[in-house]
């Protein structure tokens, strides 16, 4: 039982004790043949009821002084044993101060300790409550963005193959006898294609292949293949077999993505080649294609689609770069360390 409990305890036993010696006292003195007199008896004057409840808010008074004095002595002793051993005194694991102020320290790590799991239990909370709200926000946009992509996919997306097949039996066979005319058409033809283009770039930004458990290779591969069904251009590419971490083959697959898509929207390219090797330790993605090219000295430095390659091939501790000309293509390369791992063998 704590002191505070004992105290206590000793008080109500104390008044109760004072209250049947009253009660002794009072029937010793006034023997009562009738109960009913107790309401009436005075001791000097006083009615005895009164008297009898005094007595204990009397004793109750000075059990709390006591109580108070004996906490304060406790309280100076304490104080003044931390000055002495601020002060530089030792004081031996046998004396009384000594396990007081044991004691005090080992309620003071226990709270502590429960402030520390209070803390960590609301981190952990407030956490777990933003990680819910990032996923949520996440999910509502994949969903979004697929909506959107299959509404462009089945309605502008097909319009535009059958504008473009009108304009190609139209140009084949009845050209017509006015060459400005044929030659709008033309452009006209020219510039539905151009759009095709955009669509499936469009298309490939809005609703991106994942891995989804396949090899960085692998899913170049099929991303590239179902480009070679869908695009009229030359596509080739090389791409060694080796392992790769998780978080580097997302980024890299898409970077590979974000480049095929910039191809498409921009180059006017007539061919494409990807490569992905493994040389001294150093994975190297190269993407090159010969389109109109650029010159990189007055590209807007905001471009979302290079800014966005550049910060996911740093976010895997590699390098981006660009090389481009007018007229003469673009080459885009990330050079990414590739960390060995105990047991693998890059070959």
């Amino acid at each position: 039982m704590s002191p505070i409990l004992r105290h206590v305890f000793t008080a109500i036993l104390f008044s109760l004790l004072i209250i049947f010696v009253m009660l002794g006292i009072t029937f010793a003195a006034f023997p009562l043949d009738d109960w009913a007199l107790l309401l009436e008896k005075t001791i000097y004057d006083v009615p005895f009821f009164v008297l009898v409840l005094s007595i204990p808010a009397v004793a109750g008074a000075i059990i709390g002084i006591t109580t108070g004095l004996y906490w304060r002595q406790r309280l100076q002793s304490v104080s003044r044993h931390l000055d002495e051993i601020a002060k530089g005194q030792k004081l031996s694991a046998d004396d009384e101060p000594y396990k007081e102020l044991e004691k005090i320290r080992h309620h003071m790590e226990q709270i502590q300790e429960k402030i520390r799991i209070q803390t960590e239990n609301a981190q952990r909370l407030a956490t777990e409550r933003a990680k819910d709200r990032e996923k949520s926000l996440q999910e509502i946009v994949v969903r979004e963005r697929n909506r959107l992509a299959r509404e462009l996919h089945d309605s502008v997306s097909q319009q535009l193959f059958a504008a473009s097949m009108m304009m190609s039996a139209i140009n084949e066979s009845n050209p017509p006898e006015d060459p400005s005319i044929n030659k709008q058409l033309q452009m006209v033809e020219k510039m539905i294609h151009q759009s095709q283009l955009e669509m499936r770039a469009l298309l490939l930004h809005l609703r991106p292949v994942a891995l989804k458990g396949k090899s960085l290779q692998e899913g170049t591969k099929e991303l590239l293949a179902e480009l070679t069904q869908k695009v009229p251009m030359e596509i080739d590419s090389k791409l060694e077999e080796f392992a790769i971490d998780k978080g580097v083959e997302d980024q890299l697959f898409r970077i590979v993505q974000e480049s095929v898509s910039n191809t498409f929207r921009h180059a006017k390219a007539s061919s494409l080649n990807v490569m992905l090797i493994n040389r001294d330790e150093t994975i190297i993605l190269r993407i090159i294609d010969d389109g109109v090219g650029f010159d990189t000295e007055n590209v807007r430095t905001s471009s979302y689609g290079l800014q966005n390659m550049r910060e996911r091939a740093s976010e895997i501790g590699g390098t981006f770069k660009v090389v481009s000309l007018p007229n003469e293509g673009t080459q885009t390369e990330v050079k990414v360390p590739a960390l060995r791992k105990e047991g693998e063998n890059f070959d």
